[in-house]
C-alpha cells in the first residue's frame, strides 16, 4: 500500500480545518495568477536600455508607464488579500514583543512595495512590484505545502504508534522554532544594517540589497523542517499499520535525521546565499526564487520518506535505502 499524497483531504478534517485549506488555496491561486501577469509587464522594463532610437524608446518608456500602473492595479490585491495572513501574524508578534517570521517578511512587502508605488506615480525610479507579488506567491506555496503536511497527519491521527510520532515532532519543532526566531532576528539587524551601509556607499543599491535579505530571512524551509518530516512519517505509518516497533523506531529514528537534514541543510543555504545578496548580487525576484527552491527541496527531501516500502526489510528492523 502506497503512502497517499499530502494534498488530498484527510477524511476525518473538520470543517474549520477545510475552510482553512481552502482559504489558502484561493488565496494561493490569486497570487501565482497575478504574479504571471505581473512579470509579462515588467517585461518591458528589462528590455529597456539607452542604445534603443529614441522615437522607439520613447515610445517603450509610455509603454512601461503604462505596464507599471496595471502592475500596481495587480499587485494591490495581491498585497490587500493574498498576504492577508502575513499581516495579521506579523501584528499578533508585534503586539506580544516578538519577532516572528511574519515580521520580516511584512517589512520585505512594505519595502518593496510602498517605493514601487512612488516610481509609478512619478514616473520615476525602479518598480518591484513583480518581485512583490513573487515572494508572496511563492510564501503561501510554501506554507500551504506546511499547511497540508500538518493537516494530512496531525493531532487528528490517532492510536499510540500515532502519538509517538507526535511526540517527536512536538520536540523537534521546538527546537527549530527556536533555531528559526534567532536567525530571522540577525537577518532582519543586518538587512537593516546594510540598508544603512549601502545608503552611504551607492543609494540606488540600498532598497534591492534590503527587500532581498528581508526575503531571505523568511525561514520557510525551516518552519517546514519538522512538519514535512513528521507528516511522511505518519503517512508511512497509515500505510503500514502493523508496523513491530523496532520498525516504528527506525522510521522514528529516519523522519528526526530528515528533520535536522532539512533545518541545517536550508541554514546552510541561506547563509551562503547571504553575501552574495550583502554584495548586490542577489536581486529580490531572485532571492524568492532561492525560498521556494529551500521550500520545495525540504518537502521533496521528507516525503521520499513515506515512499520506502517499511513492511519487508524494516519489519526486522534494519534500515532501507531511499
Amino acid at each position: 500500500m502506497r503512502a497517499k499524497s499530502i494534498f488530498a483531504v484527510p477524511v476525518g478534517l473538520s470543517d474549520a480545518d477545510r475552510q482553512q485549506r481552502r482559504h489558502a488555496l484561493v488565496r494561493l491561486s490569486l497570487a501565482w495568477l497575478a504574479m504571471m501577469q505581473v512579470m509579462m509587464f515588467a517585461w518591458p522594463g528589462y528590455l529597456r536600455h539607452d542604445g534603443i532610437p529614441t522615437d522607439a524608446l520613447e515610445t517603450l518608456d509610455w509603454a512601461i508607464v503604462l505596464m507599471n500602473w496595471a502592475s500596481f492595479a495587480l499587485t494591490v490585491p495581491v498585497v490587500l488579500y493574498s498576504a492577508w495572513p502575513i499581516w495579521r501574524h506579523a501584528g499578533d508578534n508585534l503586539r506580544h514583543g516578538r519577532a516572528g517570521m511574519d515580521v520580516p517578511v511584512a517589512l520585505g512587502i512594505v519595502a518593496a512595495f510602498i517605493p514601487s508605488v512612488h516610481a509609478t506615480y512619478t514616473g520615476h525610479g525602479e518598480v518591484y512590484f513583480d518581485s512583490v507579488t513573487m515572494f508572496v506567491a511563492f510564501l503561501l506555496t510554501a506554507r500551504y505545502l506546511e499547511l497540508c503536511a500538518r493537516q494530512s497527519y496531525g493531532g487528528s491521527a490517532g492510536g499510540l504508534r500515532h502519538s509517538r510520532v507526535e511526540a517527536r515532532r512536538l520536540s523537534l519543532g521546538a527546537s527549530a522554532d527556536r533555531l528559526a526566531s534567532r536567525f530571522v532576528m540577525i537577518q532582519v539587524i543586518l538587512a537593516l544594517a546594510a540598508a544603512a551601509a549601502w545608503a552611504y556607499v551607492d543609494p540606488a543599491h540600498s532598497i534591492p540589497v534590503m527587500v532581498a535579505l528581508l526575503v531571505m530571512s523568511c525561514p520557510c524551509a525551516m518552519s517546514m523542517a519538522v512538519p514535512t518530516a513528521m507528516a511522511s512519517a505518519h503517512a508511512a505509518l497509515a500505510a503500514h499499520p502493523s508496523m513491530p516497533d523496532a520498525a516504528l523506531q527506525a522510521l522514528l529514528d529516519e523522519a528526526g535525521r530528515k528533520a535536522r537534514q532539512n533545518l541545517y541543510g536550508s541554514l546552510v543555504w541561506h547563509l551562503l546565499m547571504t553575501p552574495l545578496a550583502l554584495v548586490g548580487w542577489v536581486t529580490p525576484w531572485l532571492a524568492a526564487i532561492t525560498m521556494l527552491l529551500s521550500s520545495l527541496a525540504v518537502a521533496w527531501n521528507s516525503w521520499r520518506l513515506s515512499r520506502r516500502d517499511w513492511s519487508g526489510a524494516l519489519a526486522a528492523g534494519a534500515p532501507e535505502s531511499a
